[in-house]
């Protein structure tokens, strides 16, 4: 039977999207999987996708996850090249504002309008309302933005927003935007990264729970090795990937304990 393989959340531009395609078609190979790439891009929900019963191969963040009552199976991680902690399949979130702003901290930003990517999102909302925490305690509670914009779904949107000057700031995911810069070396000089929140384990591939545990193990198998093969060198540096690694499940953990430290304060929505 096919498997369909999708990249949507780290398809943040059509030369990544170029790239995943041409990883997924790899895999197939080396697997011996019939593994087949289908667009699924925004505004199509992701969890259509995720809920795919002939579901391969595609990207899903570890807070819906954790949060469904039926999971996926999980196949493998991403090891970013520029990630926060090298070597180790996580990630971050990058606050960013525009270039040419007058914002240069990101206290510098509070009063004006923060933008959000979806509340189910770990890196766009639930990392960012862990970092933004202290700082609505400190103010006693009190909001920290006069408006709180959203949801804006998908990295490319907030930039988008950013520097139409819809929101003062916003949350991106760093292998996201690292992958958007390596493909689109403008936008450097058009956003600055104002705050870093702490690191946390990354959106990793999934399959449908239907899928057969030996086509999963293939699909694992083919994935790990890819780190190692020489004649995919300019391939992973097209993805910004050292390789992958098994999914630490457990380590996702982290993700219900800071949603759940928000709530206990309070502070239920970023703002």
């Amino acid at each position: 039977m096919p498997c369909v393989a999708n990249a949507r959340m780290y398809s943040v531009n059509p030369p990544a999207a170029a790239a995943w395609k041409e990883l997924f078609e790899w895999v197939a190979r080396e697997s011996g999987v019939d593994l087949r790439a289908i667009d699924h891009a925004f505004p199509a929900p992701l969890a259509e996708l995720w809920s795919r019963p002939d579901l391969g191969c595609a990207f899903m963040c570890g807070f819906p996850y954790k949060l469904a009552k039926y999971p996926p199976r999980p196949v493998v991680a991403p090891i970013p090249l520029g990630g926060p902690v090298p070597g180790r399949a996580v990630y971050a979130t990058r606050l960013v504002v525009k270039a040419d702003s007058q914002f240069w901290s990101l206290q510098d930003t509070f009063g004006g309008r923060l933008g959000y990517t979806a509340e189910d999102s770990h890196s766009g909302y639930n990392a960012l309302r862990h970092h933004l925490l202290p700082y609505w305690q400190q103010n006693g509670g009190k909001l920290l933005y006069r408006e709180s914009i959203g949801p804006l779904t998908t990295p490319r949107r907030v930039i988008e927003a950013i520097l139409a000057g819809s929101i003062d700031i916003g949350p991106l995911d760093s292998y996201a935007l690292d992958l958007m810069q390596r493909h689109d070396p403008d936008l450097a000089a058009q956003i600055r990264v104002v705050a870093t929140t702490d690191s946390a384990p990354i959106p990793f591939l999934v399959a449908s729970r239907e899928c057969p545990e030996e086509v999963v193990e293939s699909l694992r198998t083919a994935l790990l090795k890819f780190g190692e093969v020489a004649a995919c060198g300019g391939l992973r540096e097209r993805l910004r990937l050292q390789g992958f690694a098994p999914v630490a499940i457990a380590d996702y953990d982290l993700m219900l304990r800071w949603d759940a430290d928000a709530r206990a304060a309070g502070y239920a929505h970023p703002g």
